[in-house]
């Protein structure tokens, strides 16, 4: 039985989500996922959503640790289950996440390009304490903010200032670009090299930031076009 394992951003990391089955089943379906999915969530803080499983402490522990050995941490366990909520409390573990105010969710668009990756639209500037993921390319019509943290498999494309944190290519892809009408970014880092923004003289302008022989280099961008993300 294949057990469905659903993750997706929200603002205090990552919330996942267990299809039905044994907990046996659906433990090992999780732990493989992360396996799987290793070097892009690495890192993240997650969120458990386990329905009505009752859970005893030696269980939610065990995956606790389980999931510390991948680079990940489990803040909260979610369950209509009164046990499975004791259960998570006793070990220090959150039962609820925080419900976005109105007007501080991020609505986004998912499309593809020709090249058939995913891609994340969001219409919106992203503030202090966001973290966006996708595994495909992210773009952003909006600034990103201090604080804010943008990692994307693909390339990211912000149409406004950003100034936060931003991880593309991920997984690996070392052709992967990071493009801003203002590129100011706290950390730049694309697949494993990682760049600290220089001082910035002069007035801003759009520019891309690329892997050019091993290092994360930055030129002039021009927004009509993007090698390898031309639209449909």
């Amino acid at each position: 039985m294949s057990i469905q394992v659903e993750i997706k951003g929200i603002r205090e990391g990552l919330l996942v989500t267990l299809g039905d089955g044994s907990w046996d089943e659906r433990e090992a379906a999780l732990l493989s996922h992360l396996d799987e999915k290793g070097a892009f969530l690495r890192g993240a803080r997650i969120a458990l959503s386990v329905g009505a499983q009752p859970l005893k402490a030696v269980q939610l522990g065990r995956l606790r640790d389980a999931i510390s050995e991948r680079g990940l941490t489990l803040w909260a366990v979610l369950s209509d289950s009164p046990k499975t909520q004791e259960t998570a409390q006793n070990l220090g573990l959150a039962t609820r996440i925080s419900k976005p105010r109105a007007g501080r969710s991020i609505k986004s668009l998912e499309t593809r390009f020709q090249g058939g990756e995913e891609t994340i639209l969001v219409q919106r500037t992203l503030r202090s304490g966001y973290r966006l993921e996708n595994e495909g390319n992210v773009v952003v019509i909006g600034d990103v903010n201090p604080g804010a943290e943008i990692i994307a498999g693909g390339h990211v494309i912000v149409w406004g200032r950003l100034r936060g944190m931003v991880h593309a290519g991920a997984q690996g892809k070392e052709d992967a670009v990071v493009c801003a009408l203002d590129l100011s970014p706290t950390q730049l880092r694309i697949a494993d090299k990682i760049s600290l923004t220089p001082k910035r003289r002069g007035k801003p302008k759009p520019e891309m930031a690329r892997l050019v022989d091993g290092a994360v280099v930055a030129e002039s961008w021009s927004p009509k076009k993007i090698t390898g993300m031309d639209t449909v």
